[in-house]
């Protein structure tokens, strides 16, 4: 059995350099799950299970009719309800961050499929699953840069970053993305590795 292997496919939107780059990136499906409270509280943790009991459920499901492939990085959006915001020093207490988890997905992804496993997933993970969403995701035209090390260190990355966007004319737009290459429960925190995504205009 072939296996797509989309980290390959794609390692040019999923790789960044320690300085700051402008990238188009193409549409792609993605499951989504959109919420409200601190990064790692207790909402974030629920839709979090929902998000990978789905990717991997999808997965086996797909590999045992033939459709082998790999499971994607988990990323995320945040933001404030103040879109004025674009940075952590202005930022409201963690409670009153929303996000958005995301994982990218083969285009042969289906809504039915969502449909068919959910009651499944439904009765293992709770009610959270019904939060789970597929869509397409169109980030076009973006700055970036790999931010490497604990992720509460990232803002002089992100600082670094908004400084390239504004001296080069950029505009923001859409939202603060991150794309987490590495898992920290098995990597040291100096060698995590999370990609900054900024939507530009």
């Amino acid at each position: 059995m072939s296996k797509l292997d989309l980290r390959k496919e794609l390692r040019k939107y999923y790789s960044a350099k320690k300085k700051p780059e402008v990238i188009e990136v193409p549409p792609g499906k993605f499951l989504m799950v959109l919420g409200r409270g601190a990064p790692g509280g207790e909402a974030y943790q629920e839709a979090l299970q929902a998000l990978y009991g789905f990717a991997y459920t999808l997965k086996f499901k797909c590999k045992a009719e033939g459709r082998d492939y790999t499971v994607m990085a988990l990323e995320g959006q945040w933001w404030w309800d103040d879109k004025s915001i674009f940075t952590l020093d202005d930022a409201p207490p963690r409670e009153e961050w929303n996000w958005n988890s995301m994982m990218r997905v083969p285009d042969f992804i289906t809504q039915q499929m969502l449909d068919e496993v959910r009651p499944e997933l439904r009765e293992k993970r709770g009610k959270g699953v019904d939060l789970v969403k597929l869509e397409t995701f169109h980030e076009g035209l973006c700055a970036q840069i790999m931010h490497r090390g604990p992720y509460s260190e990232e803002g002089p990355t992100v600082k670094m970053l908004h400084e390239f966007i504004w001296d080069n004319d950029y505009k923001f737009r859409g939202r603060h993305h991150e794309i987490y290459l590495s898992d920290p429960r098995r990597s040291k925190p100096e060698n995590i590795k999370t990609i900054i995504r900024q939507q530009i205009e």
